[in-house]
């Protein structure tokens, strides 16, 4: 069974102190997914988040709430984090990447997710995946939200997901990435 790191939406729009939706602890976050991208040399899938261009039923209101996401000026908030430019990357206007990503992860694979934030994109991917028969493995500290009550929320649920999801941290995916 081969493993894949899916790594969730390393943007400025979650990692700028600028960005309204910036979220405390994404370049410790951050630093923690260099690692792990660098073991999965070759074997590390990106998502990013993009506003839609014209956002339409229950998102209207949505971006009522958060316009800055739909100013062209901000778009650069939408783009990968340079530290991670050149790993392959897939987009999606949805909160949740499953579906953007599964056409290009094995079907063998386990998936070793991680990103921001916790309690929304790293949730809904990693219960898609789930949900499609797929292992997963959550990278706890390699994931983070807006508040550290959100964080441990969202892995409560996704704790309760096992054995389908486990959680699992960066020291010990990094140790087994030796082993291999």
């Amino acid at each position: 069974m081969s493993e894949v790191l899916l790594v969730i939406d390393m943007q400025p729009g979650f990692g700028h102190p600028e960005s309204p939706w910036c979220t405390p602890g994404y370049d410790l976050c951050a630093e923690r997914i260099g690692a792990l991208a660098a073991g999965f040399a070759g074997r590390a899938l990106f998502t990013r988040f993009v506003p839609p261009a014209e956002p339409s039923g229950a998102w209207l209101p949505y971006y009522q709430a958060w316009p800055f996401a739909l100013d062209p000026a901000q778009s650069w908030l939408w783009e990968l984090d340079p530290r991670f430019s050149g790993h392959p990357e897939v987009t999606g206007h949805r909160f949740a990447k499953w579906r953007e990503a599964i056409s290009h992860v094995p079907e063998d694979a386990t998936l070793v997710i991680c990103g921001v934030a916790t309690d929304c994109c790293v949730l809904g991917t990693a219960i898609e995946a789930v949900d499609d028969g797929r292992h997963v493995r959550l990278v706890t500290d390699a994931c983070a939200a807006g508040t550290q009550a959100l964080h441990e929320a969202a892995i409560t649920v996704m704790r309760d997901r096992a054995p389908m999801l486990t959680l699992t941290d960066t020291e010990t995916e990094l140790a087994r990435l030796l082993e291999h």
